[in-house]
């Protein structure tokens, strides 16, 4: 079945002659369960793709059903619901609180889901962190604080992990780890994984690659043999 089933998506910003199209009638099913990286360059049309798929903004154009739910449909409320029970964002900067520890930062979003401690703690333990998860993010290297931020993405168990470049602020041993993490969880919990990047090595791990090139679908390949994040290399 089709994760997400998209139909003439298009996104303008902007009015007269200034007006940008960032997406132009795409049309791309994303299959349940899978690892799919979108491929492209600053201003291919990712980040506006990812944040409309995960009901953070709306499109001007066309259709985005979830499974069998029109989440282009939503209004602003039900946008957040939505975003709250199905999915979970991990973007290239860490977006962590300074003030609180990794634990409550994970927390903090366990307790706006409903969770408990329990869920932030296994969360943590996940992705490498049982005995960090007191510490606050000036204590933890580039690394860390990004596994926190997964933590705190998978922590509530969605149905789709959203990432933004989660790589792009890493140098590559670092970027490597995050990498594995991402898709051991993926393997681990059977969800879907959508990974936004400009580096072709790094589309070697999926299970699809999507290519972008200015607002449009370049190019839609499966791997046959997707490589484990340790064998990667740029």
């Amino acid at each position: 079945m089709n994760l997400f089933t998209i139909t003439d998506l298009t996104k303008e910003y902007g009015e007269g002659g200034a007006k940008v199209t960032a997406l132009k009638k795409i049309n791309l099913n994303i299959p349940e369960n899978k690892l799919v990286v979108i491929l492209g360059a600053s201003g291919s049309g990712k980040s506006t793709l990812i944040n409309m798929l995960g009901c953070m903004d709306r499109p001007t154009g066309g259709r985005i059903k979830f499974l069998d739910t029109d989440i282009t449909a939503f209004n602003k409320r039900q946008m957040t619901t939505f975003r709250g029970e199905h999915i979970g964002f991990v973007f290239q900067s860490y977006n962590l609180l300074p003030d609180l520890t990794a634990l409550e930062n994970v927390e903090f979003s366990t307790e706006l889901a409903g969770l408990s401690r329990t869920d932030a703690e296994t969360a943590l333990g996940l992705v490498g962190l049982a005995d960090r998860m007191n510490h606050y993010p000036a204590e933890l290297s580039g690394g860390e604080q990004q596994r926190v931020s997964i933590a705190r993405a998978i922590a509530k168990n969605p149905q789709v992990l959203l990432c933004d470049e989660p790589t792009g602020a890493l140098d590559f041993n670092t970027g490597i780890m995050v990498l594995d993490v991402l898709k051991q969880i993926h393997q681990k919990k059977k969800s879907s994984l959508l990974l936004i990047t400009h580096n072709q090595e790094i589309a070697k791990i999926a299970d699809i690659v999507i290519t972008l090139r200015s607002g449009e679908i370049a190019g839609l390949e499966e791997n046959a043999k997707p490589l484990s994040p340790l064998e990667v290399v740029w």
